[in-house]
């Protein structure tokens, strides 16, 4: 079981210098983050003053406030009105830039190569009774709440057996089809899918 802890991620410059990001997760592992050899990107940013976003082209976007109220997003000259927890897919490389009228955000961002991958945002709220499995191909992240997540049966096993461990906010799980962790608590995360075209 794969748990990316937040508190371990050291946040980095925008390409265009107007924020700061944390990478959870790319693909291949070894491109850098800022020369976008990736195929796809999950990352966290902060968002602390007006201005435009960095162009990606070639990819697809998916962006979702997870805290914060508002951001008004502008694409290609038509505005946007973004809220909390829903999520919203754009053109990596559409010129777009961002104001605040309720004050800071905080946003994820799941990027994605065009015609090699298709990146998906869904917020879940999770519960005590029903554990919620993230399979391979899924990150799972604590927006807010308490959690914890165990190690998934494999086939024969009882369910629920190995050492439960606890999540801080915008830890990250990373999916298994093989011993698919199971996240409990009380509160939401954003299950991130990234499937091959």
């Amino acid at each position: 079981m794969e748990i990316i802890r937040f508190a371990d991620i050291r946040p980095q410059p925008w390409r265009n210098g107007g924020g700061v990001t944390r990478e959870l997760a790319s693909h291949p592992k070894v491109a850098s983050e800022q020369d976008g050899a990736w195929d796809w990107r999950v990352s966290i940013a902060d968002v602390s003053k007006a201005g435009d976003f960095s162009e990606f082209p070639g990819m697809e976007r998916v962006i979702t406030i997870i805290d914060g109220e508002l951001m008004l997003l502008t694409v290609d000259g038509s505005e946007h009105p973004l809220e909390k927890y829903r999520p919203f897919r754009f053109s990596g490389e559409a010129a777009s830039s961002a104001t605040l009228p309720t004050g800071d955000v905080r946003d994820l961002n799941v990027i994605a190569r065009e015609g090699a991958f298709k990146g998906y945002t869904s917020i879940v709220e999770i519960s005590k009774k029903r554990p919620h499995p993230v399979f391979e191909g899924q990150l799972a992240v604590l927006l807010e709440g308490k959690a914890s997540v165990l190690p998934g049966a494999a086939e024969g096993e009882d369910p629920a057996t190995g050492e439960a461990e606890e999540l801080s906010r915008y830890d990250a799980v990373v999916g298994s089809d093989v011993r698919s962790p199971e996240i409990s608590g009380r509160g939401f995360v954003a299950v991130i899918s990234i499937d091959a075209v």
